[in-house]
């Protein structure tokens, strides 16, 4: 976000005439920000986009966000698909802990989509390169480094972990 360039969009806003075209719009996207004109805000329809509200209805958007290539692997198909619903599971369960506040995490985490397909590309390389799952891999990865690496509570940081573990391990494939 352009901080120093606010004051000339809340001019150009104000300056819009009635005289441009009646299906004209102007589409803004930004970040929470002190700065943005309140004028502009003001006069506009605004739109969020906030996660989905439980596990169930996390877990159907996560799967509808997911590519076709996304939900096979070509030498461990039944191990990579029950995997993946252990990540995809996982994800929703982070997600949703949000809307518990400080009973959820101690600390607000901006966990997003970007965060489970780095693991599920990690977890298509790990498979393809070992015989046997690397549990402890996926774990440590995931719970410490993809997701992990914005955590800095140390109880959440125990938490993720002991989520990930649950999602993540031999029993999965059952």
């Amino acid at each position: 976000l352009a901080v120093s360039w606010m004051p000339q969009l809340e001019l150009i806003v104000e300056n819009i005439s009635d005289s441009v075209h009646k299906d004209f719009r102007l589409w803004l996207s930004s970040f929470v920000c002190q700065e943005f004109p309140v004028s502009v805000l003001q006069n506009s329809v605004k739109m969020t986009i906030e996660p989905p509200s439980g596990i169930k209805a996390n877990l159907k958007l996560t799967y509808t966000t997911l590519k076709e290539e996304d939900l096979t692997h070509p030498k461990k198909p039944d191990e990579y698909k029950k995997l993946l619903f252990g990540f995809c599971f996982f994800h929703a369960i982070v997600q949703d802990r949000r809307k518990f506040g400080p009973i959820g995490w101690n600390i607000t985490y901006e966990f997003n989509n970007e965060d489970l397909k780095v693991c599920i590309a990690q977890l298509k390389i790990l498979l393809n390169d070992y015989n046997e799952i690397p549990y402890k891999v996926l774990n440590f990865l995931g719970a410490e480094i993809n997701y992990g690496g914005r955590v800095t509570d140390d109880k959440d940081s125990r938490l993720i972990k002991t989520i990930m573990v649950d999602d993540m391990n031999a029993s999965v494939l059952r």
